[in-house]
């Protein structure tokens, strides 16, 4: 492997996991708060772990119903795998809350 890719690699993991504790922090000092669960998301998916992310997507939509980042990013999860009705609701939820990207994405990919 190429050092300069191990180092970057490396680094990245580091940041990744500094962010994540942070997450986790904030998760810890407001639980009801969906934001945190919605960024600890975001770098699971980065790091390939879907079914985590997914997990805490969930939680902040039952925190908060009409949180669209969340739909947004339900509605891809669900689209990737190939569960286009969870898909869909998740992109109807999110455009319903103002942001009509999942549905225009699904629109564009039958």
């Amino acid at each position: 492997m190429d050092w300069r890719k191990e180092v970057i690699e490396f680094a990245l993991g580091e940041d990744t996991e500094a962010r994540a504790a942070e997450q986790k922090a904030w998760i810890a000092a407001e639980p009801g708060n969906p934001r945190p669960y919605f960024h600890l998301a975001a770098l699971f998916r980065m790091q390939g772990k879907r079914d985590h992310a997914l997990g805490l997507l969930l939680e902040a939509v039952r925190l908060e119903p009409a949180f669209a980042p969340a739909h947004v990013a339900l509605a891809e999860i669900y689209a990737v795998t190939g569960d286009m009705a969870a898909a869909r609701r998740h992109a109807m939820l999110a455009a319903g809350a103002g942001d009509p990207s999942a549905a225009q994405m699904l629109a564009r990919y039958p």
